[in-house]
């Protein structure tokens, strides 16, 4: 009998070592999955598949709490619907996973998962079909950032080792997720500066309206990580917005009609001179063109005006492809660039009114000098060689000052022949 227990005690003790060398070589897996990038979209794929081993799991999501830390936001999973990654959002407290993420403590089902009340069934995730659930929170400084979520198709009871590792893998990727997030942002950061800076360069550029609004578009859409940029401009005359310019090779979303002032979104934004914000487009009943948004795939939308002093001469469009909170630093900024875009329109309208005004000037010096000199050599009065000049612009459909440089020539070469 002692002999039997002797060797109970040591097959007892050779699986507490077998698990803790498992339980190590994980976390030094983890450990150089996430001490060797800062990409927190490969962090999080390393982290799913790397749970998904260690629990033979049937799937494995992540989920992060959003910037305004109202919801969760699904960011990573294997096996299902990869397609389907930051398009579903759960509020804090809403389903197993959103009152995991609120109560900082983990939840374990080992069959009919769907039965428990927490449950929350979505229409794009068959999570119905899954026994077994275990959803443990995702910790940093104290701080829930985010859920893993492991799922079975079977029923199963999970081990008490297999549940603590999964606790200690919640636990140890929480700061690399912070990290990422950090490094992810401290970018984000760099890049909006030097936009603005590109913005402001542009604007104050000698460059033709039709380019420096295409630059302010590309430059806005990169900042943003927007699939459509445009910026559309008020013809005062008709109370219409048009795109005049967008980064989409979208010929449907280019060609868009006219939306008038009041009409749609990009029309309120302009009539009550204020951004404004749809988280998905194609569930707004005041968005003109739902079919469109549902083609190019396009989801939350900020539309900002364009204003010069309480004047707005336009707005600028930001899609996205995934549902996305734009945060009041997002609308600033898109609010500083559209300002920019409209001291850039007004910037060049000016110098348009500039050259016109010099060439009127220039027609008006050079049909003065014809009708004088008509009047001269004709002995005409000053109506009748304006009149002239005006009949055979008219009769030969040459505009006033090609009809007077050719007086003034044919002059020339009459006044050298003599």
């Amino acid at each position: 009998m002692s002999g039997e227990r002797t060797s109970q005690s040591v097959s007892s003790l050779e699986r507490a070592l077998r698990e803790k060398s498992r339980e190590v070589e994980v976390l030094h897996k983890i450990s150089d999955s996430i001490s060797s990038t800062l990409d927190l979209e490969i962090i999080l794929s390393h982290i799913v598949d790397i749970v998904t081993e260690v629990t033979k799991a049937d799937a494995c999501l992540i989920y992060l709490l959003s910037g305004s830390r109202e919801e969760l936001i699904l960011r990573a999973s294997k096996n299902p619907h990869p397609k389907l990654i930051g398009r579903i959002t759960i509020g804090l407290g809403e389903g197993i996973t959103g009152w995991v993420a609120r109560e900082r403590t983990r939840v374990v089902i080992s069959s009919n998962a769907s039965d428990d009340p927490r449950f929350k069934f979505f229409h794009n995730l068959p999570e119905d079909r899954y026994q077994a659930f275990v959803s443990v929170p995702i910790m940093a400084k104290k701080e829930v950032v985010g859920v893993i979520n492991v799922q079975h198709k079977r029923p199963r009871r999970y081990r008490s080792d297999e549940l603590a590792l999964l606790t200690t893998i919640a636990n140890q990727v929480g700061g690399a997720i912070e990290n990422a997030r950090l490094y992810e942002e401290m970018r984000r950061k760099a890049l909006q500066l030097e936009t603005l800076s590109q913005v402001s360069e542009t604007v104050v550029s000698n460059r033709v309206i039709e380019d420096v609004m295409h630059l302010i578009v590309t430059m806005t859409a990169q900042m943003m990580s927007s699939k459509i940029c445009s910026i559309m401009l008020l013809d005062q005359a008709s109370g219409e917005l048009r795109i005049v310019a967008t980064q989409s090779l979208s010929e449907q979303y280019r060609l868009k009609p006219n939306l008038k002032v009041g009409e749609s979104i990009s029309g309120r934004a302009v009539q009550e001179r204020r951004p404004i914000i749809v988280h998905d487009v194609t569930r707004e009943p005041n968005y003109m063109y739902p079919d469109i948004a549902k083609k190019e795939g396009l989801c939350s939308l900020l539309s900002v005006p364009m204003m010069i002093r309480d004047k707005a001469v336009g707005v600028i469009n930001s899609y996205t492809s995934l549902p996305h909170a734009f945060t009041a630093e997002e609308v600033k900024l898109m609010q500083a660039i559209a300002n920019q875009a409209a001291i850039a329109i007004e910037h060049a309208t000016l110098i348009e009114k500039s050259f016109e005004m010099q060439e009127a000037l220039a027609v008006r010096k050079v049909v003065e000098q014809a009708k004088g000199y008509l009047m001269r050599t004709k002995k005409l009065s000053e109506e009748e060689a304006f009149r002239l000049i005006q009949r055979q612009s008219m009769d030969l459909r040459k505009s006033m000052r090609e009809i007077a440089e050719a007086i003034l020539l044919a002059g020339e070469i009459n006044a050298r022949v003599q």
